[in-house]
């Protein structure tokens, strides 16, 4: 396994990592950042989906830059990017962070285009990587996740109204870049046309 893969692998076992924090309140005690009374553990889960972010762009430039990408990469990479992505979503849905509707519409396109993926690999054999408008929806995802995070834990909701503007961009490139899929596989459901 390469380091690109390795690395990909580190993310999706960060993901129970960063769910249990947000979720179980351990009682690991309290900091005062500028004023604001901080949980410990909201405190070290923002920092562990902040680097299993960085992850996804150090793998794949290290694939690209060193020829190591392979099947499992364009398999995986993004796979746990959707896993990362959605489960920060549902969780800052049920805190009141994200409005659901915004994050029902984001599942549904990773879910749909995770449907493609697979009649693609059933078609032709072959393993879909993530074009350039996924990969803007990807990083305008974690972004706007980063930001609602730190919106929460820092600033104690100061800058929600950035962190929004962002997260419906996301949602923009989140739909558009579904679509684009969509139109370039079109041949993949041209049985279903006949």
């Amino acid at each position: 396994m390469n380091l690109p893969n390795k690395l990909t692998v580190f993310r999706i076992v960060l993901i129970p990592v960063f769910l249990l924090l947000m979720v179980i309140p351990f009682g690991w005690g309290e900091v005062v950042w500028a004023g604001t009374v901080i949980p410990v553990t909201s405190l070290i889960s923002t920092v562990i989906f902040i680097v299993a972010s960085l992850t996804d762009l150090l793998d794949g430039r290290i694939a690209r830059s060193q020829h190591l990408v392979t099947n499992f990469g364009k398999f995986a990479d993004p796979l746990a990017d959707k896993m990362l992505v959605m489960t920060a979503f549902v969780i800052l849905v049920s805190m009141g962070k994200a409005p659901a509707w915004v994050v029902a519409i984001i599942v549904c396109r990773e879910l749909a285009i995770t449907g493609l993926r697979l009649l693609i690999v059933e078609n032709d054999g072959t393993v879909m990587a993530a074009a350039y408008p996924g990969k803007i929806k990807t990083t305008t995802q974690m972004l706007s996740i980063i930001l609602l995070l730190l919106n929460n834990v820092f600033f104690n909701n100061i800058h929600l109204p950035m962190a929004l503007i962002l997260l419906y961009v996301c949602l923009f490139f989140t739909i558009y870049s579904g679509i684009d899929y969509f139109v370039q596989n079109r041949s993949v459901f041209s049985d279903g046309f006949k």
